[in-house]
């Protein structure tokens, strides 16, 4: 009788294990409202209980045994390999990723600003390529994502790169100018709560914080999505705008980046 539980029971863990590791993980690759349920809802909350830590916690435990102190490149690939391997998160990712180095490199901004910290990748894929004297400010909203973020930045090297401010965009973007002395941004990266891209940027037009010139770059134009801001980009002649068709991070799921160029 206790040798029939203890089958059942192997049985029964062996079932669940190739579930949880492969078989749903395979099923939610290519639906995007599966894949958030899955990643962003059930196995985060799942993952929270089980060890007793946060999503950012664990990639900063990832970040601090396999990456090497002061090198960005190698931060990178870190979380990376965690968040296709171990544990997704939303970060813009290594399919994504290099679209945004492209778009930094060709804009060499001397003034950045990004809405959405979060645990700092896409911050240290920008601030590892910008040149000398130049000026990054990210914006992030969460206490205790951005705790994470300037711990992540720091095993990077590149926190004397980057400027993080805690608080809401739409209370910090008025303060930016008398704060920092900054005029005006040669390019904005986008990543915060989607349904504050649109009423951002109009701040940041407000604000007079945009030039002619000015690149904006939005991430999850399509998944999760952000319409209303396609509309507006891609509708007003104050924009000129190009899509660049990818995958939601660490997905088979269809997303992609919006740059806009500002016209004045």
């Amino acid at each position: 009788m206790v040798l029939d539980v203890l089958a059942v029971c192997v049985v029964l863990a062996a079932v669940l294990y190739v579930l949880y590791y492969f078989l749903i993980p395979a099923a939610v690759q290519s639906n995007g409202t599966l894949a958030l349920i899955w990643h962003d809802v059930i196995n985060q909350r799942f993952l929270n209980i089980l060890t007793g830590s946060s999503r950012p916690e664990r990639m900063l435990k990832a970040v601090q045994k396999k990456a090497t102190k002061g090198d960005p490149q190698s931060v990178i690939e870190a979380i990376d390999y965690h968040c296709r391997h171990t544990e997704w998160a939303m970060n813009v990712g290594d399919e994504k990723g290099p679209i945004l180095d492209s778009v930094v490199s060709e804009v060499n901004p001397s003034t950045t600003l990004e809405l959405g910290t979060y645990c700092g990748y896409s911050t240290l894929r920008i601030a590892r390529l910008l040149s000398p004297g130049s000026k990054l400010i990210t914006v992030e909203f969460n206490p205790a994502y951005a705790t994470i973020a300037r711990q992540i930045i720091a095993h990077a090297g590149l926190q004397d790169k980057v400027t993080l401010l805690e608080g809401a965009s739409g209370d910090l973007i008025p303060k930016i100018k008398e704060r920092f002395g900054i005029t005006s941004f040669d390019l904005i990266f986008l990543d915060h709560w989607k349904d504050r891209y649109l009423p951002d940027i109009k701040l940041l037009e407000d604000c007079g914080l945009l030039k002619k010139g000015s690149v904006l770059l939005a991430d999850n134009v399509i998944c999760p999505g952000t319409p209303e801001y396609l509309e507006y980009v891609r509708n007003s002649p104050r924009y000129k705008s190009q899509y660049y068709r990818s995958h939601l991070e660490y997905t088979k799921v269809e997303d992609g980046l919006e740059k806009s160029v500002f016209l004045g």
